[in-house]
């Protein structure tokens, strides 16, 4: 770890260097320019679903364009230096970065993000989970009352079901395979069900899950005219959908969410910044502690990346040696 990086000191960055291949490389670090800041980092999230396609070097070149993180490094498929959940320190004060893992780096000084006194350093690394799940909101444009169904107990799943169900008289069931993602449920608000017995007629579908089935799942349970949120990214697979059937007839609407974009019901109305923001202030509550696994130190990274990707897992820590 860097005590107190300047610049032309030393760093470290986990790559990807081939397909589930990570390791440490130098950097040396630039002389910020005006409008950049030096961040040291205190700790890091590793965002699964992405991060596993990255790292099994599953994004399609359709979308090397798209799916660039705003600080990444190199390019798809390998060598990429990627992520975009640091909580570093910057003049004294912490903030919440769009950056891969690394021990010490220069951005942007816009990018820099200021992280709310409320919020612990750990749990601040969900921000951009956060963020994804709260454009998820706005673009489903929630109903108070209504039925709500959310296929996927992964990180994106659990917090934007926790926010559906901060909405007054708003029924939130939670759908996983994973008996175990119960008590996070319920610790949110929201009943659970297995898939077999996820319930039906719901108004508003949110799917999470980034598998065929829970997709198909998604358009079965779904009530006339309801909204389905596709919340899933699936890299390079191309899952089949029934939509002759009945989907036509039940007058179903299939929107897809994306973070790169703020959702129209918001665009122009807030920016980038002040979304993210928004995100970080939203985890001052402990119950989002629940979401976390780790941490790993950064030392250790490179090793047991393949462990943390595995399926299962929910938003890990990357230690860099400070709290």
């Amino acid at each position: 770890m860097i005590p107190h990086p300047t610049a032309g000191h030393m760093t470290r960055a986990f790559w990807m260097v081939a397909p589930g291949v990570g390791a440490l490389q130098p950097e040396t670090l630039p002389s910020p320019t005006p409008g950049e800041t030096l961040v040291r980092s205190l700790a890091s999230g590793v965002s699964r679903g992405t991060e596993a396609l990255v790292f099994a070097g599953r994004v399609p070149p359709s979308q090397y364009a798209a799916m660039r993180a705003p600080l990444m490094a190199g390019k798809f498929p390998f060598p990429v230096k990627y992520g975009y959940a640091t909580v570093g320190e910057a003049d004294g004060r912490r903030v919440f970065v769009l950056h891969p893992h690394q021990e010490a780096f220069v951005a942007p000084t816009a990018m820099c993000i200021p992280v709310p006194d409320a919020v612990p350093t750990q749990r601040a690394v969900l921000a951009a989970n956060m963020e994804t799940a709260l454009n998820l909101l706005w673009d489903a444009v929630p109903l108070a009352g209504e039925r709500v169904l959310v296929i996927g107990a992964g990180v994106v799943g659990l917090l934007a079901a926790s926010l559906l169900a901060r909405i007054p008289a708003t029924r939130v069931t939670i759908v996983d395979t994973n008996p175990s993602r119960a008590a996070l449920a319920h610790r949110f608000g929201c009943s659970f069900a297995a898939p077999d017995a996820a319930p039906r007629d719901q108004e508003l579908v949110v799917h999470a899950s980034a598998t065929e089935a829970g997709l198909r799942l998604a358009l079965d349970r779904a009530a006339p005219e309801a909204r389905i949120v596709e919340a899933s990214w699936y890299g390079d697979q191309a899952p089949a959908l029934p939509l002759g059937e009945a989907f036509h007839a039940r007058r179903l609407r299939l929107i897809a969410t994306q973070v790169g974009m703020v959702a129209p019901a918001m665009r122009g109305r807030r920016s980038h910044a002040e979304r993210l923001a928004t995100a970080l202030d939203l985890l001052a509550d402990p119950a989002y502690d629940a979401v976390l696994d780790g941490p790993t130190a950064f030392d250790d990274l490179p090793r047991e990346m393949p462990r943390i990707l595995a399926q299962g897992g929910l938003c890990h820590v990357i230690s860099y040696g400070r709290r």
